[in-house]
């Protein structure tokens, strides 16, 4: 059993302080019998950064088309047929990652990025800085949430969340320099001038990766170089194994890492 008095003291002694921007990777379950239910992480994590801090979280949305090129033609046609349009304010979060997703974008205050795949929802200070002027196209590149995360000194928490989930990571993918990136192109549904229109997006790939690495999964790789390297804050919150990151660190850090270990690699294959 986990209370909101316990999560606070927690996530202090992790190290959040007031003023921060956090962003969150969240695994309710790791983190046990929450007294009040799942949005008390919330409120917790509110509570110890403060009016003055920003908490956000990668939220991208239910009706993601991501995966369509790969559906029957039927299944198109039904869905480009009938798929609403995305709406910042209304489309609900995707929750594979979280069920705190659809709590955050909902939250009282809450402000939600207005790209359909890699938007991210904010709630604090920050919050409408963060969600405005999201790129449509290469959604994770600069101008990103997760680039002014990194402009803004803040920092990557996962409560219990495994270390694929840093969706940081996808940054550090745009801006690391390597030949023949793998990217993806894929409609979305955008309400213009009162109208469906359906708009293509390119991005680098964020679903396969941007190169076929040899040794499989990278994110994790990184992620526990990383941490084997003394550069990340560990602790319990809850019952949950935490980790706190800060982010342009970590970014740079990961970019680094893929210049370095994707050397040789190109299209998606090795050379």
């Amino acid at each position: 059993m986990v209370t909101h008095d316990q999560l606070v003291r927690g996530l202090t002694d992790l190290g959040l302080i007031p003023g921060q921007t956090i962003m969150l990777h969240a695994s309710v379950r790791a983190i046990g019998w929450i007294v009040g239910g799942p949005d008390v992480v919330l409120r917790a994590l509110l509570d110890v950064l403060t009016p003055s801090g920003t908490l956000m979280m990668y939220i991208s949305w239910e009706d993601t088309t991501e995966t369509m090129p790969g559906w029957s033609p039927e299944r198109q046609a039904v869905y480009l047929a009938y798929c609403p349009p995305f709406d910042p304010f209304r489309s609900r979060a995707k929750r594979d990652w979280s069920i705190l997703t659809e709590y955050l974008r909902t939250w009282p205050g809450a402000m939600r990025s207005a790209n359909p795949g890699a938007s991210v929802a904010a709630v604090g200070a920050r919050a409408e800085w963060i969600t405005q002027d999201h790129p449509l196209q290469y959604g994770y590149g600069p101008g990103s949430p997760l680039d002014k995360l990194c402009q803004v000194g803040g920092h990557v928490l996962l409560l219990g969340a495994p270390l694929d989930t840093i969706t940081l990571f996808h940054h550090a993918e745009h801006m690391a320099r390597l030949p023949h990136k793998r990217t993806v192109r894929y409609q979305v549904p955008l309400l213009r001038d009162g109208r469906r229109v359906w708009v293509e997006v390119e991005e680098y790939d964020t679903g396969d990766g941007i190169v076929d690495w040899p040794g499989g999964e990278y994110f994790p790789a990184i992620a526990q170089e990383y941490i084997a390297a003394g550069r990340a804050r560990i602790g319990q919150v809850g019952a949950a194994r935490s980790h706190l990151f800060e982010a342009a660190d970590l970014d740079r850090y990961a970019v680094e890492w893929m210049e370095r270990h994707f050397a040789g690699l190109g299209d998606g294959a090795a050379e």
